[in-house]
Parts: structure tokens; C-alpha cells; sequence
């Protein structure tokens, strides 16, 4: 066995694992507090600037909230939270523009190659959900979000869904998001589409190919979401 040292580096990195791998096993589960730095840094034998700098990384890849005086807690997914940070269309002033969950669907069936490569799947079903959302009465976007039905048992039961779905994601069945990869082009409207947003066909709109990515690292959700773009901007912030 080698004397050498652990360098720090890798100290922090094995407090981070550690901690997270108790976070993805559904031991520490969302809104839990997690020990302290104090607490971290004895039970894993490294320095107290060590076990901080885990939590911190833990907190930039939004795993984890420090709130001040309080501690650090696992940190969940509200319906504020994922209007405001998910759905990014934004008025001509910047203010989220924030939608009522609208006509919705849900059916169960085969999911396609294609689908399957998105998802990353073993099984065959997902559920489809059609969803068009209106703000102050006006449709603005249709969406068809897939998920994989083996890990959302009796999701066609809890029709009609809330308007919010990460939070039932990760309530119901602890598929917490915390990150989506967006694909954005404009497309012409298919008459399918054009007719459930109330325009005329070829009409152009903003498409927008999301990959949700849970806490694991892998994708829970894959969804595909068409935009009228003539009153609200889709807002991004890069950082």
C-alpha cells in the first residue's frame, strides 16, 4: 500500500461522490438536510475547506441548496421554480410569461428507435403527452413530452396533470430534472399543429427539441415544443 498522500483534489472529489451517491440512492431524499461541512469533513477524515468544497460543487450542478443560517438541503423542484426556470418565454418586458396547463392527453404506445436512442431505453412503451398551453386565453405552444412508462407507472391515472410536470416527475415518482439540453429552429406550422394553435399552416414558429436530464445523469424526458413567436420572446441566459 502507498504512503503517498491523497492529493486534495481528489480528496473533495470522493466527499462529492459519496454525498451525491447517497442523494441518487434516495437516502438523502429532496429537501433533506445533509450534514454539515464540520460533520462531513470527520466522518470522511479530510479537511473542513475539503468537505466545503464539495458541497459547493454539489450546489453549482443544482444538486443541492445552501441556505444561509439554515444549512445545506437537497434541493427540490416547486411549480415557481420550474415556471421560471423551465419555460422561458418572457414578455416584451422580460417578465416570465407564464402558462394555464391547457387541452392535455395522455396515451400509452410503442416508442420509436429514434425515441428509444433519446430516452436511452430497455423497454419498448412511453407515454405521450399532447399539451397545448394558452396565456391569457390565446394559445401559445403545443408540446409532446415523452417519458418512459416503465419508470412512470399509472401516469394515465393522474389525468388531468398539474400544469407543472417536473414537480410530479420528482414527487411521484423521483425523477428529479435538472438540466434540459434545447435543440431551437424555426419551422413552417404542420396543419395538425397550425390547427390546435389557431393559425393558418406554414405559418413560421419556433421549435424547440428538449432533452431533460435527471440527477443521475441520465435523460427522463424528451420533448418536442412548437411556439407562436410573434408575442413573447424564448429567453436564455448563458452564465
Amino acid at each position: 500500500m502507498s504512503d503517498t498522500p491523497t492529493p486534495p483534489t481528489l480528496l473533495y472529489k470522493q466527499v462529492h461522490d459519496a454525498v451525491f451517491e447517497r442523494i441518487i440512492s434516495g437516502e438523502l431524499g429532496p429537501g433533506a438536510m445533509l450534514p454539515s461541512e464540520m460533520e462531513l469533513a470527520a466522518a470522511y477524515k479530510v479537511s473542513q475547506g475539503t468537505a466545503r468544497k464539495a458541497l459547493s460543487e454539489l450546489e453549482q450542478s443544482g444538486v443541492v441548496e445552501r441556505i444561509q443560517g439554515r444549512g445545506t438541503f437537497v434541493a427540490t423542484t416547486t411549480p415557481e421554480k420550474e415556471h421560471f426556470h423551465f419555460f422561458r418565454l418572457r414578455s416584451s418586458d422580460r417578465a416570465p410569461a407564464i402558462p394555464n396547463k391547457g387541452l392535455s392527453s395522455i396515451i400509452r404506445r410503442k416508442a420509436t428507435a429514434d425515441e428509444k436512442k433519446h430516452l436511452k431505453m430497455d423497454t419498448d412503451d412511453v407515454f405521450e403527452i399532447n399539451r397545448t398551453r394558452a396565456i391569457d386565453n390565446e394559445p401559445v405552444c403545443h408540446e409532446v413530452c415523452l417519458v418512459e412508462a416503465a419508470k412512470f407507472s399509472g401516469l394515465m391515472d393522474r389525468d388531468p396533470l398539474p400544469n407543472s410536470l417536473y414537480p410530479l416527475y420528482q414527487r411521484a415518482y423521483g425523477q428529479r430534472i435538472i438540466q434540459a439540453d434545447e435543440n431551437l429552429k424555426a419551422v413552417p406550422a404542420t396543419s395538425p399543429v397550425a390547427k390546435l394553435l389557431g393559425i393558418k399552416k406554414n405559418t413560421p414558429i419556433l421549435e424547440v427539441e428538449r432533452f431533460a436530464i435527471g440527477i443521475s445523469g441520465a435523460p427522463v424526458e424528451y420533448r418536442i415544443t412548437y411556439f407562436i413567436a410573434d408575442k413573447y420572446h424564448y429567453n436564455i441566459v448563458l452564465k
